[in-house]
């Protein structure tokens, strides 16, 4: 199947009151496992690489890129390719070229001033590319190298200090301002969380939702949980980006295995261990997120493209 772009999956799913489910993706197996989970669920999906996994593989985007462009290609639903958190001017003008029909571009670490200005170039080059654009405004926290607005600490941001939370006000006029397709809004998830206890605040998300006219995006969800998730979409997120609860899928069968198998040395053994329960784990949250449409009625947001 050829590939899908994320703004026509994401844009539709904004406006019937749904989501896309994304995927971060490390390895070829991450890939594997997000195509196989969605095939098993039928549902579309996005396979996200970020600015983190690029500098993981040496600082090359084209091999993971390629890899995921050739499984995608072979999948029996709808792939679209994402790159996710670029910081680097150079990375984001890579994007095109390797397969990836859309980019979050993260300058959510500057003062609104100057992530408005820097967001607002990036955008005028990547619609000129083609590319939907996705931006973030607020703190979503849970990354290090982010000590809040106008900082570049190695701290932790806080998802719960004041000012962390995005200002429905002020988004909009970033929207208006930017030309961004699509907005990540801190509400109170949490990058990296290993336990699911993340509280949202679900009235900012709607205050946020009757305030802007692109989809909203939610970061940082393996640590909601699947109320909270349902929840979220129902309150208008269109696309849930979904990293760690993969890892840590993988990692719990991968440490099972091996710990009743110490003599075990072949690497596909336990890779298709963890390949499966990654494969699992996309499908499941693919069914949470399904749930949310029964819960309110279409939107009248962004029309599909």
């Amino acid at each position: 199947m050829p590939l899908a772009s994320t703004g026509e999956l994401v844009n539709p799913a904004a406006a019937t009151g749904s989501a896309v489910a994304a995927f971060n993706v490390i390895t070829l197996e991450h890939i594997e496992a997000v195509i196989a989970g969605a095939e098993s669920a039928g549902s579309a999906v996005v396979l996200q690489v970020s600015e983190n996994a690029v500098r993981f593989r040496y600082g090359r985007l084209l091999p993971l890129a390629r890899a995921a462009v050739a499984a995608a290609e072979r999948a029996t639903v709808p792939v679209a390719l994402h790159l996710d958190h670029v910081q680097s001017d150079d990375l984001l003008r890579q994007a095109p070229g390797a397969g990836f029909s859309s980019v979050m571009y993260d300058a959510a670490r500057l003062p609104y001033a100057d992530n408005l200005t820097a967001t607002r170039a990036a955008v005028d080059w990547a619609h000129a590319q083609g590319l939907w654009i996705e931006a973030e405004l607020g703190q979503v926290g849970g990354k290090a190298g982010q000590d809040g607005p106008g900082h570049s600490g190695g701290r932790v941001p806080d998802a719960h200090a004041p000012g962390a939370r995005t200002d429905p006000d002020q988004a909009r006029d970033f929207v208006a301002g930017t030309g961004v397709d699509a907005l990540a809004v801190a509400i109170g998830s949490v990058h990296a969380m290993t336990t699911r206890t993340a509280a949202l605040d679900h009235g900012l998300l709607k205050r946020l939702s009757a305030a802007l006219s692109v989809p909203l995006v939610l970061h940082g969800s393996s640590g909601v949980p699947d109320d909270g998730l349902v929840e979220a979409v129902a309150g208008g997120i269109a696309k849930v980006n979904v990293g760690t609860a993969l890892n840590a899928a993988m990692t719990g069968a991968i440490r099972e295995f091996l710990a009743a198998r110490p003599e075990a040395v072949d690497s596909r053994k336990y890779l298709s261990v963890g390949r499966e329960a990654m494969a699992h784990e996309v499908t499941r949250i693919i069914g949470v997120l399904g749930r949310a449409p029964m819960m309110r009625e279409p939107s009248d947001g962004p029309s599909p493209s």
